[in-house]
C-alpha cells in the first residue's frame, strides 16, 4: 500500500497525472517566451542596422560605398506598382482557372478555349514583369517587342474565343 502510494505521487508532492498534464503545458509556455524574445531580439538587431546605415549613408556617404551599400536605381518600380503587377497576373490566371472550371461545369468546351486564347497575354504579362525586375536592363530590349507581339496575338486569339462562344450560343438559341 505504502509503495503504491509513492508511484502515485510525484517529487513535487503533487498526483502524478496532474505533473505529467502540466508538463507539456509548462514546455510549451517556455517554448513560446523563448521565440519572443528571439523575434524581439531579431526586430531590435534589424531596426539598429537599419538605423546605422541610414545615419551612415547620411553623415557618410563615402564611407557608406565602401560598405557598398547599394541603392536601387532610378527606373525601379515601386513597391505599389509592383502589387498591381503581381495582382494583374494573378487575377488573370485565376480568370483562366474560372474559365476552364465554367468549361467542365457548363459542360462547353469553347470555354476551354478561352483559357488557352489568354496564354499570349499572360507571356505578354510575364515578359513585362520580367523586363521591369532587371530594372528595364537594355540587354533585355527584346522583351519589350515580344511583349507587344504576344499582345497582339493574345488580344486576336481571344477575340477568336470570344467569337467561337458567341456563334455557339446563338447556334444553340436559334434551334431552341
Amino acid at each position: 500500500m505504502w509503495h503504491a502510494t509513492l508511484a502515485q505521487v510525484g517529487s513535487s508532492g503533487a498526483p502524478l497525472e496532474q505533473q505529467q498534464i502540466a508538463q507539456p503545458q509548462q514546455q510549451h509556455q517556455q517554448q513560446q517566451q523563448h521565440h519572443h524574445r528571439q523575434h524581439q531580439q531579431g526586430a531590435c538587431t534589424v531596426a539598429g542596422a537599419v538605423l546605422a546605415l541610414t545615419a551612415l549613408q547620411a553623415y557618410a556617404p563615402e564611407a557608406a560605398s565602401a560598405v557598398a551599400i547599394r541603392m536601387e536605381p532610378g527606373n525601379a518600380l515601386s513597391l505599389p506598382t509592383w502589387a498591381i503587377h503581381v495582382s494583374s497576373v494573378t487575377e488573370w490566371v485565376a480568370a483562366m482557372a474560372l474559365m476552364w472550371k465554367y468549361a467542365e461545369v457548363s459542360g462547353n468546351p469553347r470555354w476551354k478555349g478561352m483559357t488557352w486564347a489568354m496564354m499570349p497575354c499572360l507571356g505578354s504579362a510575364m515578359a513585362a514583369c520580367t523586363w521591369h525586375f532587371f530594372y528595364n536592363s537594355p540587354d533585355l530590349d527584346f522583351l519589350v517587342a515580344l511583349q507587344a507581339f504576344l499582345t497582339v496575338v493574345g488580344n486576336c486569339t481571344c477575340w477568336l474565343a470570344a467569337y467561337r462562344i458567341y456563334s455557339a450560343a446563338q447556334a444553340e438559341k436559334s434551334s431552341a
